[in-house]
């Protein structure tokens, strides 16, 4: 069921699905929570409530002109999505750069926050990934994100490697890739959302997390596509062996969308680590980290399973 929810510098629509504990669903560029369509269903029929809010990075329908729509920015709306709803020992799933995004919360504002899945995410040196690094440059030109929008009307180019070509093994029905693509081809406003989330994707956000993984305390379930091309399978092993309590599972036949390839196996994986976690509560960082992070945040943003190999 679609519902929105009042932000400090907006509005949120969000799906809201099934009762239970508590899982939220984080979305990448230029997609919305629609990406989790094939996954949810399983998700919450095995007993969690799962929510998955369509964030300001392109995909979504509600314009937040005056929100800060940084990398950490978004952090902080997806935090401040989890307080306002009172949601408290959540576990994130996360996806592409919905994983960089994840990251950033995971070290600054863990407070609610009881375990993660990172399916296939922007990470260390690959935020965006090479291939899609023309986007970023690009997204500096005023006018540009209109360019990229109208361009993308011509479906021959959604199977390019520098497009969508990358990052699922097979087309995006027509009828979804429409409902990702249409908010930011009709909207002016849409559109500067998203540009201004695009200008701020930079390498060093997700190395600055990275500095900071080895603090995290909760279960982290690894999940990537083996045939994954835009974010090699190495960067799952890195995280593995930098997240503390991480586990590394590979999905065959899927590239980084992995929910869209093979959502059902990523939906029983998820369920898995839900269900062999259950009993795992507490914050993912150090209470006096915390602290110190909460002030340096007040300041506004200007710039099958594999063991962890420890």
């Amino acid at each position: 069921m679609s519902q929105t929810v009042e932000l400090s510098h907006g509005t949120l629509r969000y799906r809201d699905t099934g009762t239970g504990p508590v899982v939220v669903f984080v979305h990448g560029f230029l997609l919305n929570s629609n990406t989790w369509r094939d996954v949810i269903p399983t998700v919450a029929a095995a007993g969690y409530r799962c929510l998955a809010p369509d964030l300001p990075v392109g995909g979504h329908t509600l314009p937040m002109p005056e929100a800060d729509l940084t990398v950490a920015g978004i952090a902080s709306i997806l935090g401040e999505f989890l307080e306002r709803l009172d949601l408290r020992e959540v576990t994130l799933v996360a996806n592409d750069s919905g994983g960089a995004i994840t990251q950033v919360l995971l070290v600054r504002r863990p407070e609610r926050v009881a375990r993660a899945v990172l399916a296939g995410v922007d990470c260390y040196e690959y935020f965006p990934p090479p291939i899609l690094r023309w986007a970023t440059m690009f997204a500096a030109l005023p006018g540009s994100t209109r360019v990229l929008t109208e361009l993308m009307r011509v479906r021959a180019l959604h199977r390019l490697p520098f497009t969508f070509g990358r990052i699922t093994e097979r087309p995006i029905p027509r009828d979804v890739m429409d409902g990702y693509l249409m908010p930011s081809r009709t909207s002016a406003a849409i559109r500067a959302d998203a540009r201004r989330f695009l200008r701020d994707a930079s390498p060093q956000r997700t190395l600055d997390a990275a500095r900071r993984l080895h603090t995290l305390t909760i279960p982290v379930l690894i999940v990537w596509g083996s045939r994954d091309r835009m974010i090699p399978v190495r960067f799952a092993q890195r995280l593995a062996t930098d997240i503390p309590h991480a586990t590394l599972h590979l999905i065959d036949d899927a590239q980084m969308l992995i929910q869209e390839d093979q959502p059902h196996a990523l939906a029983a994986r998820i369920v898995e680590f839900l269900d062999d976690t259950a009993t795992v509560v507490g914050p993912s960082v150090d209470a006096a980290d915390r602290a110190a992070s909460d002030r340096a945040d007040a300041a506004p943003n200007r710039a099958g399973a594999v063991p962890n190999p420890r």
